[in-house]
């Protein structure tokens, strides 16, 4: 039986690509997005198949309704991604309470609230995924993205967690860590940057200006990538977490390589803090 998507974020890049992979695959998608002109070609090359939602994840008080009325119209959700998202650039100094909040809104509380509102429904049916798109930045964080890799560790965080909740009840948990895409992520308009502080100029300087400078000619391919993520849903035993693209890939394996040298520096230490040692 063909699967019923929601995907967040369809109007471009990740979204736009899962969307027309599960399309090609003969599946349905509720394609999301606050904007949804974009997604007029799809919907009138595809109309049995895709129906373009408005729907703004940040604004939680409508996405019960908005996953009810899905299931009241195609009679289930199979798979939900949680997509939407936007760049952000700038030293923790730099970055200002509403612009952290804000970012915490998309990335972190609408996926959760999203992820309540259709695991009732996967749970009557003993089958679903959610599909959690974040980052290499959600394993770890370099200067300038501290916000934008903070709220991607806070996803990781729950989904870590609703994984082994979860799949008792026949539901998959996938995370998904892509490094850089041709996606529009720092094109210009898209990446937001907080004010700059001169402090940083040595420490973020360099991102504020390689990011949107790369825009256009990052080497992973959107296309493969929804391939890659359709492939690991249809595993037997899909990972639960999935790099995409080699510098995402390399860049977590040199992190754990590091994080496990710093442990063993520190292990004695680290044991020592038990009563009776």
């Amino acid at each position: 039986m063909n699967k019923v998507w929601l995907v967040t974020g369809a109007s471009s890049g990740f979204g736009r690509a899962i969307t027309e992979a599960a399309v090609a695959a003969g599946d349905i998608v509720i394609a999301a997005a606050r904007r949804t002109e974009p997604l007029a070609d799809l919907v009138a090359a595809h109309p049995d198949q895709v129906e373009a939602l408005p729907l703004d994840v940040t604004e939680i008080a409508g996405i019960q309704d908005a996953v009810d009325g899905i299931v009241a119209r195609h009679g289930r959700i199979d798979v939900l991604v949680n997509n939407a998202g936007r760049g952000m650039v700038g030293a923790v100094e730099e970055t200002t309470d509403a612009e952290l909040r804000n970012l915490m809104d998309l990335h972190f509380f609408g996926p959760a609230a999203l992820t309540r509102a259709v695991l009732p429904h996967m749970r009557r049916r003993a089958s679903g995924a959610v599909v959690q798109l974040t980052s290499m930045g959600g394993r770890f964080a370099f200067a300038g993205v501290g916000a934008y890799c903070a709220t991607k560790f806070a996803l990781e965080g729950l989904s870590e967690a609703l994984a082994a909740e979860v799949a008792p009840h026949g539901i998959r948990v996938l995370i998904i860590e892509p490094g850089a895409f041709r996606t529009g992520f720092a094109g210009t308009g898209a990446l937001q940057q907080s004010a700059a502080l001169n402090a940083y100029e040595d420490t973020v300087g360099p991102v504020r200006s390689g990011l949107p400078g790369g825009a256009g000619q990052e080497p992973g391919d959107p296309a493969k990538a929804a391939a890659a993520i359709l492939t690991a849903l249809d595993a037997d035993e899909p990972p639960l977490r999935l790099p995409l693209g080699n510098d995402a890939t390399d860049a977590i394996i040199h992190h754990l390589d590091r994080a496990r040298t710093e442990l063993h520096s520190w292990e004695k230490l680290a044991r020592s803090t038990d009563f009776g040692n």
